[in-house]
């Protein structure tokens, strides 16, 4: 899987997600993002990485439909979402997973995981008890108030309510921001779990070199634009990309 670096699957292959050459930025403001190209594939995790202000955040947003793109175009599957609001991208299978503001406190754990499901009609039993095998610890608290809980597991309740909707993509913003480096460890060993399902994840993160060393792909962005693409293996050995944005 890692095999392959910079921009697609292979000769002719369409990436499953991709924010494709997007320029843009909030409304009437300047311009954040600047051809920026973003793509994942089932079963992969690409990572967005890169220093504060690089625009890491807003290219997850952009691709998400939370911010204005100029230029260049969104596609899921192989649809053109570029114009639809974020609450149509949910529909269509994208699972947004906000840094914060990402559950509601007074809420149990379950309440949650069903707020979740809200776009579904079916029975959901069968979803919940996978979420609940994917972190048990929200098995075990799932009558408790959401806000009682830790941040790692504030952030478990978050990426569970996500997966209720049976999304098509996962996307996670900054997922570790504020935990301890050992709950750090078991959230990306959760969402490599989550990866092996065959759902592609699409990620940005602070700890980059414990993000790249995860990552099949990875992106280093610099205000806005693309400065390096390649699997997390490359990016990492990278002497360029070690000596500026991994510490040496």
């Amino acid at each position: 899987m890692s095999g392959t670096a910079a921009k697609a699957t292979g000769a002719g292959d369409a990436p499953f997600l991709i924010g494709d050459s997007m320029t843009g930025g909030y409304g009437k403001g300047p311009d954040i993002l600047h051809d920026c190209t973003i793509a994942v594939n089932p079963g992969e995790i690409a990572v967005i990485v890169g220093p504060n202000g690089a625009g890491k955040s807003t290219a997850m947003k952009a691709v998400f439909g939370m911010l204005d793109v100029r230029q260049g175009s969104v596609r899921l599957d192989g649809e053109d979402i570029t114009r639809l609001s974020p609450q149509d991208r949910v529909v269509k299978g994208m699972g947004f997973v906000p840094q914060t503001n990402n559950i509601f406190t007074s809420m149990s754990v379950e309440e949650n995981l069903e707020m979740g499901a809200f776009i579904r009609r079916d029975d959901i039993a069968a979803t919940m008890e996978q979420v609940y095998d994917l972190f048990p610890i929200l098995r075990e608290k799932r009558k408790q108030a959401a806000g009682e809980l830790s941040g790692g597991q504030r952030q478990q309740v978050a990426v569970g309510r996500a997966l209720m909707t049976r999304p098509k993509v996962l996307m996670l913003d900054e997922p570790t921001a504020g935990v301890s480096p050992i709950v750090m460890d078991e959230l990306f060993d959760r969402i490599i779990e989550v990866s092996r399902t065959g759902i592609p994840i699409l990620m940005v993160e602070q700890n980059a070199r414990q993000a790249l060393e995860i990552a099949d792909k990875g992106y280093v962005l610099v205000q806005g634009r693309n400065a390096f693409t390649g699997t997390g293996k490359d990016l990492l050995a990278d002497p360029e990309v070690r000596k500026s944005f991994l510490g040496g």
